[in-house]
């Protein structure tokens, strides 16, 4: 009921929203819209009294049990952009002195139910070697001592940024002896399985990413609850850095998704969306973002009087016959091997680590040889220069996402997109999901209808597999105003755009043409970004108004699946159009490279 509420005002939120954004535009089937009435008055009275009544309403349980448990009220956190609910009835609250450096003071209801919320220094949580300690420290001194504490509720503060994003990975790059790594996973099973020995009932909340260690944490927890964010993803992506889960991963995650589904996993490093991992039994529940807190406090009491039992998932009789008799298991490790070796062509040692950590497991199911075994091969592939240069990558990959070319000095709002084709289409969706208000522009109302179809069929396609769900559909839906030579206020929605990225065909003297017509109706700030993947973008620019605003921009196609963006300035771009350029495309989750302005850029010079 609590996420069906919430579902409900969030829709009611994204129609008024698109009701009042589609008053702005205009095509064929959407005129204008002249209303005596203040749209935006009324759209803040609507939307706060729905709020009102669901944020009321929202509190009263659905079950007869839920109605003993401590109430809570809900908050909205503006630091975390994420709903939030402490229960006034806590030993601790968040106005107290703060005692940790990577946790929020703990909390115990009266209930006595024990609220963990990790909160560290950085953007989002990672397990560092200070933040283990201090998590021990925390365990040791406040839960594990306190016999009246009934179970244990670990939560984020982190709103959208998520549970843990994995291992700090610098750690294990500033050790000099790759080999001291096995003292240190011992520590960090020993801290696990000394939090497991308090024999407690212990319950995770994941919003937003749980992968390498902390989903590792969450395995050590007897209940999971995810939202249903397209932002929350579990996974074990440490095969992509040349290692393998390090904290009992290889050893705790088959036994809640079954063999296959477990080193599928692992071996690929895929993230699983939340709606899946309770299909495939990751996860117990999947709720709405802002029922976090209040379910996996339900959970946990539950868990501790007894009034609530978890039920674990049937094996099929087809994966029954795979995993648990000898003939399918052989033939299993059979096929995983021939996988394997067609992918990797026996060059990466990390995947063929994996499957002997989980055999040695089955076959020695006793916790302190298994889990010894793994942290031993996790400390061979951390020496491996294999997993050295997968690392140097990923470092390459992060540093991408920052510049050094000063902070821009104004907003980036509004994105245009001229020429509605493929590029053009793809170009707008990918903008248009990131929050951006985007026109979407072409000569006439027929080219931008296409336009619109192929983003929104991409988006129907999003929401069928459960990639999206309906209400970030409309949402994106109303951040998209298509606009033709037909349309009469074109120039005045132009006006305001921040950036305009050309996406027509290869024709040096159109481009110079649209960009003589913008840069009479745009502002002076406004800088011009050319699809273009031949033309010199010298040549483009001579003749503006504003060559130092003019920029190249060559994404590939099929722009929402490529993640590489080429960003070309010519000798007399800014520094302020190179950082506007560079911004929208790590925003846009590109992988932004800056290149010269010569023949084929990089790509193309490379093929």
């Amino acid at each position: 009921m609590i996420r069906n509420s919430t579902r409900a005002a969030e829709n009611l939120t994204v129609r008024i929203a698109r009701q009042q954004r589609h008053v702005n535009k205009v095509s064929p089937l959407k005129k204008p819209c002249h209303c005596s009435f203040s749209a935006a008055a009324t759209t803040s009275t609507m939307t706060t009294n729905m709020m009102d009544r669901i944020s009321s309403f929202s509190l009263v349980s659905t079950t007869a049990s839920s109605s003993q448990t401590a109430m809570s009220t809900n908050r909205w956190n503006n630091n975390h952009r994420s709903f939030s609910t402490d229960s006034p009835s806590s030993s601790s609250t968040n106005n107290d002195e703060r005692k940790y450096t990577f946790f929020r003071n703990v909390e115990i209801t009266s209930d006595n139910i024990a609220i963990i919320r990790l909160d560290g220094p950085k953007p989002v949580n990672t397990i560092s070697f200070a933040m283990k300690d201090e998590a021990e420290k925390l365990w040791n001194e406040e839960i594990h001592s306190n016999a009246s504490i009934g179970a244990v509720v670990f939560l984020s503060s982190k709103g959208d940024n998520g549970f843990i994003a994995g291992a700090d990975i610098q750690d294990i790059k500033n050790m000099e002896n790759k080999a001291d790594l096995v003292d240190i996973c011992a520590d960090g099973l020993r801290f696990f399985r000394h939090m497991k020995s308090k024999n407690v009932p212990m319950v995770c909340g994941i919003h937003g990413a749980a992968l390498g260690g902390g989903l590792e944490w969450a395995l050590w927890c007897d209940y999971l609850v995810a939202s249903d964010s397209p932002k929350t993803k579990l996974g074990l992506p440490e095969v992509k850095l040349g290692l393998l889960p390090g904290f009992g991963g290889t050893q705790n995650l088959h036994p809640r998704v079954g063999m296959q589904a477990a080193l599928d996993m692992m071996l690929t490093g895929k993230d699983i969306r939340a709606d899946k991992a309770r299909k495939m039994g990751l996860v117990e529940e999947v709720v709405a973002p802002a029922s976090i807190e209040s379910r996996c406090m339900e959970v946990a009491k539950g868990l501790a009087d007894g009034t609530l039992k978890k039920k674990d998932k049937k094996k099929s009789w087809f994966n029954w016959i795979v995993e648990d008799t000898s003939f399918g298991r052989n033939k299993m490790w059979q096929e995983v091997a021939k996988k394997v070796h067609k992918s990797t062509h026996g060059n990466y040692p990390s995947p063929l680590a994996i499957i002997e950590c989980v055999k040695y497991g089955l076959e020695h199911p006793g916790e302190d040889d298994k889990y010894k075994f793994e942290r031993e091969q996790f400390a061979k592939l951390a020496q491996t220069d294999e997993s050295a240069a997968l690392i140097g990558i990923f470092d390459g990959m992060t540093a991408l996402k920052k510049h050094d070319f000063g902070k821009v000095p104004h907003q980036i709002n509004q994105v245009a997109v001229i020429g509605a084709g493929l590029m053009g289409a793809g170009i707008a969706q990918v903008t248009a999901e990131k929050g951006y208000t985007v026109l979407l522009k072409d000569r006439d109302d027929e080219a931008v209808g296409k336009g619109e179809k192929y983003i929104t069929d991409n988006w129907e396609k999003k929401v069928k597999r459960k990639r999206m769900s309906r209400y970030q559909l409309n949402k994106n839906d109303s951040n998209l105003i298509p606009l033709s030579d037909a349309t009469s206020s074109w120039k005045k929605h132009m006006a305001k755009t921040d950036l305009i990225i050309e996406a027509v065909f290869e024709s040096l003297e159109l481009k110079r043409q649209i960009i003589a017509n913008t840069e009479a109706i745009t502002a002076p700030h406004c800088v011009f970004a050319t699809n273009t993947s031949a033309i010199p973008i010298a040549d483009i620019a001579k003749g503006s108004q504003r060559p130092e605003n003019i920029i190249g921009m060559h994404y590939f196609s099929p722009v929402p699946s490529m993640p590489l963006l080429e960003i070309i300035p010519h000798e007399g771009t800014s520094d302020v159009a190179k950082a506007v350029a560079s911004d929208v495309g790590t925003k846009q989750g590109k992988t932004c490279i800056m290149v010269k302005d010569v023949p084929g850029f990089y790509v193309n010079r490379c093929l």
